[in-house]
Parts: structure tokens; C-alpha cells; sequence
């Protein structure tokens, strides 16, 4: 049987595939390309093989099937993380089944490989005073303090991704009539969200500080590039230890930029904007996926059972079984 190269294959799927026909995000690819690096990893330990010198038959259904379960074991990632990891893989032999439709059956059997289901958590958001204690803690008489007040306001009025915020440029942002800032997000897909007085003047104010033309990033690091995802998580960690100290609540939540914006979508819902509206306004591919916050949203559900005539309820007085009779329903 003829061998192919798994190398040029996964090559091309990358710069072929993702980069020119789909024009994936970076987001995305990176998400992809961090998922093969470990099975390659894992497929080195496992056959002895160099990456390089691997075949499209050594990657085969039972492999990937171990590949995913040591991931979850020894890595201890969750079933989410494993369907994302699993995600990427698929994605891979769909493309190749239509570089070498030779080898269908060892494809579908790749994916067929199942994902697992797990439990959906409920989504973390902030209220609107630990919103305000967080925004409150940067220093505005520094630089990065200016910064780091402007891109959380930012994060928690529009609610736009970490990437679409890290890499928002200054012709990005519109501070005339009809203040808005427009991003590129999943999907390549571009969306306008409108901005508040106090966001656009916040704005306004910060990009008088920033140097560059049109191309210049908004939110640059200390050294002028763009801010990491670890850089963003890093700031808001530290004003967040800061908050706690008028705000306590906050102690209990693991605050990230993705609960910033869950906290713009439980604003806009609390407000009675209409799912559809909010979709449009997260730039989520289907109203569906709105739903995660009527879930999470006990104030709508407290006040739909205070609509409801309550059942009636009778209270019975405990008895305590025997004794021997307790032991032997124990046993």
C-alpha cells in the first residue's frame, strides 16, 4: 500500500484549507494548530515516530481515540476541551477525504469517533456594582491605568471578544454622531455595536494618547504591540484583587474578559432587550446560543414565579421510624 506524507498534508490543510479557502481567524487557527502539536506529541511517545516522518495510516481512529482519553487523564482538561481538541481533528480529515478518498474507511472511522457530553456550567457575569467597583480601581493619573479603564468600559458596554478588543485599531472606532466602533469577528464577519456618551468620551480621551495613524492598535502593551490574551487576563486579575476590597462579592467569582462580556448580555437582558437584539449585538451565529443567559438569569426566573398563584402545601410532623426497623432499611 502506498504511504503519504502526514506532513505535507497537515501543511496543507493549515495554509491551504484554513488560511485561503476558509480565511480561519487567527483565534482559530491557533486553537488548531495548538490541538495537532499535542497529538504529535502524544503520537512521538506512543510510535517512536518523528512528526516529520509520520504517514496519514499511523493517525489512525484508535490512536486519536487514546490521544483524547490521555488528555483527559493525565492532563486532567474537561470533556469541553476535549471535544474542541477533537473539533480540530475532524476538520483535518475532512479535508483529507478529498485529498485521498483512497483511504475513506480509515477517515470515517476518525469521524466517527463520538464527542462526550458534559455539563453545561451556568455562565459567570458581574453585577452592576461589582462592574462599577472594578472599573473604579485603575489609577487614571498613569498611562496604563488610563488604558486599563478605557478597555474594561469598553469590554463591559460592547461586549466584544478578547481577539476583536485586542485587536481593535483606531479607524475601528467612530466617536461622531452615532458613536459606534466596528470589529471583524467570528466567522469574518463584521458588525457595528453602538457606543454610550461616557464610552465615546472615555475613548476619546485615550486615543489622543496614542500614537500611529488608522492602523494603530487601541489597547498596545507597555512595549507598543498588541496585548496578549495572557496580558488582558493579567490586568484585569490585578484590578479585580484590587475591587475586593470595597466590593467582597467579587471574591467569589473568577473574573475573565469573556464574563465581561456575559455581563454586557445579562445588562442588555435584565433591561428586557429581546434575545434576537442581543444576538445581533454579540454577533452569535444563532439566537440559540442567547439562551445561555435567560439560564442564568435567576432575577427573570424570581419574577416569573412571583406571577404564579403558588400550590398549596401541607407540613407533616416527623416521626422517627424503630429503631430495628431503621437498621434493617439501612442494611
Amino acid at each position: 500500500m502506498t504511504t503519504f506524507s502526514f506532513s505535507s498534508l497537515l501543511q496543507g490543510f493549515f495554509t491551504n484549507r484554513l488560511m485561503q479557502q476558509r480565511q480561519a481567524s487567527p483565534h482559530t487557527i491557533a486553537s488548531y494548530r495548538d490541538s495537532f502539536r499535542l497529538l504529535l506529541q502524544f503520537a512521538q511517545k506512543r510510535l517512536g515516530v518523528a512528526p516529520q516522518k509520520l504517514t496519514f495510516e499511523q493517525i489512525d481512529a484508535p490512536l486519536i481515540a487514546a490521544f483524547l482519553e490521555a488528555m483527559q487523564t493525565s492532563r486532567g482538561i474537561s470533556a469541553a476541551s476535549r471535544n474542541l481538541r477533537l473539533t480540530a481533528i475532524r476538520s483535518f480529515f475532512r479535508y483529507a477525504s478529498f485529498e485521498m478518498p483512497t483511504h475513506a474507511a480509515q477517515i470515517q472511522r476518525v469521524l466517527a469517533i463520538p464527542n462526550k457530553r458534559c455539563t453545561r456550567a451556568q455562565i459567570g457575569f458581574l453585577t452592576r456594582e461589582e462592574a462599577d467597583a472594578l472599573l473604579r480601581t485603575p489609577d487614571l493619573g498613569s498611562q496604563s491605568g488610563r488604558r486599563d479603564h478605557a478597555l474594561m468600559l469598553l469590554a463591559i458596554q460592547t461586549g466584544l471578544r478578547l481577539s476583536e478588543i485586542t485587536g481593535l485599531c483606531r479607524a475601528g472606532i467612530f466617536l461622531g454622531t452615532g458613536a459606534h466602533v466596528r470589529v471583524v469577528g467570528k466567522g469574518r464577519k463584521e458588525r457595528s455595536t453602538p457606543l454610550t456618551k461616557a464610552t465615546a468620551n472615555v475613548l476619546r480621551a485615550w486615543l489622543r494618547e496614542i500614537e500611529g495613524g488608522d492602523d494603530a492598535i487601541v489597547f498596545p502593551s507597555a512595549r507598543g504591540a498588541r496585548l496578549s490574551a495572557d496580558g488582558v487576563q493579567y490586568l484585569l486579575a490585578k484590578h479585580v484583587a484590587q475591587a475586593i476590597k470595597t466590593c467582597p462579592s467579587l471574591g467569589e467569582k473568577h473574573v475573565t474578559p469573556h464574563v465581561l462580556r456575559h455581563t454586557t448580555a445579562m445588562e442588555l437582558l435584565q433591561a428586557g432587550v429581546e434575545r434576537s437584539v442581543i444576538a445581533l449585538w454579540l454577533g452569535h451565529e444563532s439566537i440559540e446560543t442567547t439562551q445561555i443567559y435567560l439560564d442564568a438569569n435567576l432575577e427573570m426566573k424570581q419574577a416569573a414565579l412571583d406571577k404564579v398563584e403558588p400550590q398549596r402545601g401541607r407540613v407533616g410532623r416527623f416521626r422517627p421510624d424503630d429503631q430495628l426497623l431503621a437498621f434493617l432499611k439501612e442494611l
